[in-house]
């Protein structure tokens, strides 16, 4: 929990969220995702680039330790800080987390850390975001959600793991340990949905779209109680389902997809792709957010969803 970040003097601290890029080779549908990153960082200016996963698509990459510095190069080259956590396309084949850690490590922008060697995965990090005091006024947990389940009785996705769990556990307790015995605020970055995001849309009031059915591990291992017993979580951000971008919430902590970014991969007629962007502010409880969109419009109120019967996975 060495590096660290800093609100500006207004106050705010703005993230861009970039989810599924799916690059392969910069063949024309991954300049124009390219494009759009561009666009986005632009119109935005974050203090933070985040790429929640699928970075690339390993199986459909000549070379994907290449691919993948193409595909982070925007990031790289605005100056802005950033990270990417891994998502289960990006270690397909012919990479490993651990090589395409030592190509982010490679670059000076990136904020990243390959994790304790003891916790399951790879990239699995904590930064604290600073007041204009010096003091820890927010931290960003980064994990790594796996690919797909190796048990022969769990069929699809991996979930996290036991050692993740106690991890995230340990970190928050010592954010309050040294914020005098107050919860630290926090946001945490992955790739797959956790179960709860299923929940949330069938019980409860989302805003936004789901035009396929939750993608979530079929084990639940645990990480949302750990979060809502430590305190301090506010929101999780995620990608992998790329037609959905909805919000919702589940005891305190909204869960919160982000909008598909890249055009090498499957998407939905006249749902354009973009990027969700997060602002925190000193010393205020919770966040804003919204979908900057392909097209440059900024989506904040997205329409509402009500459960019911026919909407549940």
């Amino acid at each position: 929990m060495d590096k660290h970040l800093a609100f500006r003097g207004d106050g705010t601290f703005t993230i861009v969220q970039f989810t599924d890029l799916h690059w392969k080779n910069g063949d024309p549908e991954d300049m124009r995702t390219k494009a759009l990153m561009e666009r986005v960082i632009a119109e935005e200016q974050p203090d933070l680039i985040v790429f929640t996963g699928d970075v690339i698509e390993s199986m459909g990459c000549n070379d994907p330790l290449q691919s993948y510095r193409d595909a982070v190069s925007v990031a790289e080259q605005s100056g802005i800080p950033w990270a990417a956590v891994y998502g289960n396309h990006d270690c397909e084949q012919n990479v490993t987390k651990e090589q395409l850690m030592n190509v982010q490590l490679e670059h000076s922008g990136t904020i990243a850390e390959a994790g304790p060697v003891d916790v399951d995965g790879v990239g699995n990090f904590v930064v604290r975001v600073l007041d204009s005091l010096g003091a820890t006024a927010a931290a960003l947990f980064f994990l790594d959600s796996g690919a797909y389940s190796e048990h022969p009785s769990v069929q699809g996705y991996d979930w996290i793991r036991q050692s993740q769990v106690d991890w995230v556990r340990s970190q928050a307790l010592s954010l309050s340990e040294h914020n005098g015995g107050i919860a630290v605020s926090s946001l945490m970055f992955l790739h797959i949905p956790l179960p709860e995001y299923r929940e949330a849309w069938d019980y409860g009031v989302c805003y936004g779209h789901r035009y396929e059915k939750v993608q979530s591990p079929k084990l639940n291992s645990g990480l949302f109680a750990a979060m809502v017993q430590t305190g301090g979580a506010m929101g999780t951000f995620c990608g992998h389902d790329h037609i959905n971008d909805y919000i919702g919430e589940l005891h305190g902590i909204k869960l919160c997809y982000g909008r598909a970014t890249g055009y090498n991969t499957y998407g939905r007629l006249l749902y354009q792709r973009g990027a969700r962007v997060i602002r925190l502010r000193q010393h205020r409880q919770g966040f804003e957010t919204w979908c900057r969109l392909a097209n440059g419009k900024k989506v904040v109120r997205q329409r509402k969803h009500s459960p019911n019967r026919f909407s549940r996975a």
